[in-house]
């Protein structure tokens, strides 16, 4: 019986010691690579201190960075394509033309990051901080950003077809000519955001904070509006046919203090705001 005690007990003693994955820091070794060479791929670069770094067109697929200090880096035209950035720091980072194809954000600090038509197809942004950043021509086509922070962001023309956006803040961002179509924006606020001409057609906003959002011109067609709140949301030129207006909010139709002109509704054209 003692015997059989002593051999459980040595995993936990083990474990006590710590595994390769715990209080781990930095391979001094890749790091000495990635200033010498601009390139590490699969590197395990973890908390390191790369804040202010010159990593311009830097090859670093598939390297783990979690929770590094990349504030301010240059990563312009960088490939981080599938790399670990969980809990990183990247606040106003140079992050323009950045392949981050199905990088791991979770977390991530990209305040004020420059992210111009970075590549984010299917990365996992999951609470990540993006608030203030641009993201003008970005594609984050099938990225996962429920719970992010995209307030005051610039999405000019960004391309978030099929993203879940389920909770994320986007309040006062500019989603002008976006493409959200079939995107998940349930429970999302877009309180103040302007989204004139964006391309909504079949999104889910269930519930969705729209007050005071500019939607002039946008394609809401088919789009599922549940429990949305449209008050004071410019509605102009908009094309909601289809969409699905059958609820109300706080004891009014959805339209009710919504700004209506030359606005495609299921039953028609509405033209009551017009002057």
């Amino acid at each position: 019986m003692k015997r059989l005690l002593t051999i459980l007990c040595i995993p936990a003693a083990l474990l006590l010691l710590g595994g390769p994955s715990e209080g781990y820091a930095f391979d001094e070794t890749d790091l000495k690579k990635l200033r010498a060479m601009n390139s590490c791929e699969k590197c395990d670069l973890r908390e390191a201190d790369l804040k202010g770094a010159n990593l311009s067109e830097a090859k670093l697929e598939k390297a783990y960075l979690e929770k590094a200090n990349l504030s301010g880096a240059n990563l312009v035209g960088a490939d981080l394509q599938e790399a670990n950035l969980s809990e990183a720091n990247l606040s106003g980072a140079g992050l323009f033309n950045t392949n981050l194809e199905k990088a791991d954000l979770i977390g991530a600090n990209l305040r004020e990051a420059n992210l111009y038509e970075a590549d984010l197809n299917k990365a996992d942004l999951e609470e990540a901080v993006l608030a203030d950043a641009d993201l003008i021509g970005a594609n984050l086509s099938g990225a996962h950003l429920s719970g992010a922070d995209l307030s005051r962001a610039d999405l000019t023309g960004a391309n978030l077809s099929g993203a879940d956006l389920w909770g994320a803040d986007l309040s006062r961002a500019n989603l002008s000519g976006a493409n959200l179509y079939q995107a998940n924006l349930t429970w999302a606020n877009l309180s103040g955001a302007n989204l004139s001409g964006a391309d909504l057609r079949g999104a889910d906003l269930r519930g969705a904070d729209l007050r005071g959002a500019d939607l002039y011109t946008a394609d809401l067609r088919g789009a599922d509006l549940i429990l949305a709140n449209l008050s004071t949301a410019n509605l102009k030129g908009a094309d909601l046919t289809d969409a699905d207006l059958t609820n109300t909010v706080l004891g009014e139709t959805k339209l009710t203090k919504a700004i209506l002109c030359r606005t495609k509704v299921p039953w028609g054209v509405e033209n009551r705001d017009c002057k």
